[in-house]
């Protein structure tokens, strides 16, 4: 049920209205939790096949809407439409992989015989949906990071509500669209417009069986508070760091540090904060790093030239440019941006950074990258760890041994190799250490924790 409450959504470049919708109020979460009981059974006890072919559809018909949704995105994040073009395809990606997860589901026999008093006996456990989900989104991949908790509860046979973030509401409900047409059972999916009650009612509910978040460490503490017994994942933050050595091949990875660091004005959690460049590479890698960077194109979000869109809000633009006043007054220099118009903020070099600094040791969720100069490669890979996150990190090195060093050492969920620590594929585990998160996203793993074992033992 919405209330009478009505949002305009309006977008973060000219705050031209593009759309509106109705809160969710206590009676429609009770509501949505009424009808995701319902849909238990339902869901349940839909065919292995059938929710494939549910996936399958909605990733086709999302694929033959990249250009619409696309602009949707871009309209009501802020996101340049070539990257938002991205996102629907990775999500038509996205809903394949849950479909051929729906369909290879399975358990495993247990070889009860082997323990003395299990002579007889056949034992075997299956995979069955842990029940209602819970999901809630943030702003920044309003389709894709929505589709890696629909999809996989689907795939596992669970009841979904959905809170997409309040500022980002449109695309969610455009998907929950196509899923309807796609064939996906009454009640199976609810979308909850609102913002921190409608959180709040719907995660503390003990109807809902697990939460998966994507979001912010101080909401996620929390969601934590209520959750009890029940299951949890977290996707949180980050200030991801990639390491230079001296072997490395400046030309061929200047283009990947730049996007990694400012694609969607730095507002993905893997986003390149800090840079540890070898000393005796670092001054050319600079020059070519501030030389690039100072090319980005700024604009608008729905202009295919557009590289650097808005900020999403007034509030994040204010959050950074403090941040950034505050490196200045402790000596940091700035070597390209460091200036704001409105919610555009040109994109920003740091050097002569000190660890202590908001800019290097929080999550800036914005266009900053720092450079920091280093002499000893295990010195860096501690840099690297000197840090309360730990989502991914990245090496550039021709170096196996060094490589193989980083992937050891480093406390990351993700350790990638010779490309951005923004580098990520749909099928792959993603999620983080420390306070980055708990649990890992990726239609298989989430299927997992969507699902609980029942074991099985017959007496023959």
């Amino acid at each position: 049920m919405a209330s009478d409450t009505r949002v305009e959504i309006r977008s973060p470049y000219d705050d031209a209205v593009i759309g509106a919708v109705r809160e969710t109020d206590a009676a429609g979460v009770d509501e949505a939790l009424a009808r995701a009981e319902a849909a238990k059974p339902v869901m349940a006890g839909l065919s292995a096949h059938r929710r494939g072919v549910i996936l399958d559809k909605t990733s086709a018909l999302l694929a033959g809407q990249v250009d619409e949704i696309g602009r949707l995105m871009a309209a009501e994040s802020g996101k340049p439409i070539r990257y938002a073009r991205g996102e629907v395809r990775r999500a038509v990606e996205t809903f394949q992989f849950a479909a051929d997860e729906a369909r290879r589901l399975h358990g495993e026999t247990i070889p009860l015989d082997a323990a003395q008093t299990g002579a007889g006996k056949l034992g075997y456990y299956v995979r069955v949906p842990v029940g209602i989900v819970a999901a809630i989104t943030p702003f920044n991949f309003p389709l894709n990071l929505v589709a890696h908790k629909v999809a996989p509860a689907i795939a596992a046979g669970c009841p979904l509500l959905l809170k997409p973030n309040p500022q980002t509401p449109l695309t969610a409900l455009r998907l929950a669209e196509i899923l309807t047409e796609a064939g996906l059972p009454d009640g199976a999916l609810s979308v909850l417009i609102g913002g921190a009650e409608a959180g709040r009612k719907m995660t503390s509910d003990p109807r809902v069986s697990m939460i998966t978040f994507t979001g912010s460490v101080p909401v996620a503490q929390a969601i934590s508070q209520t959750v009890g017994l029940r299951r949890a994942t977290y996707e949180l933050g980050g200030n991801a760091a990639s390491i230079v050595d001296e072997t490395a091949d400046l030309d061929a990875l200047i283009d990947k540090t730049v996007s990694g660091a400012f694609a969607y004005s730095g507002q993905v959690c893997i986003s390149i904060q800090r840079i540890y460049v070898q000393r005796a590479k670092f001054d050319e890698f600079r020059d070519k790093f501030v030389a690039r960077t100072e090319r980005l194109i700024l604009g608008d979000p729905l202009d295919d030239r557009t590289e650097i869109g808005p900020l999403i809000n007034d509030a994040a633009a204010t959050r950074i440019e403090g941040w950034l006043d505050e490196a200045k007054t402790g000596g940091a220099e700035v070597l390209a941006g460091g200036t704001r118009e409105g919610r555009m903020f040109r994109p920003t070099v740091l050097s002569g950074v000190a660890p202590t600094m908001k800019v290097m040791c929080d999550e800036v969720f914005g266009p900053v990258v720092s450079l920091v100069p280093y002499d000893d490669f295990d010195d860096a890979l501690a840099l690297v760890n000197d840090s309360a996150f730990g989502l991914q990190a990245s090496v550039f090195t021709r170096d196996l041994k060094r490589a193989l060093a980083a992937v050891q050492k480093l406390d990351a969920g993700g350790v990638i190799i010779n490309d951005s620590p923004t580098f990520r594929v749909d099928q792959m585990p993603y999620g983080g250490n420390k306070l980055s998160g708990v649990g890992r996203e990726g239609p298989r793993f989430a299927v997992e924790d969507m699902t609980t074992l029942k074991m099985v033992v017959i007496s023959t």
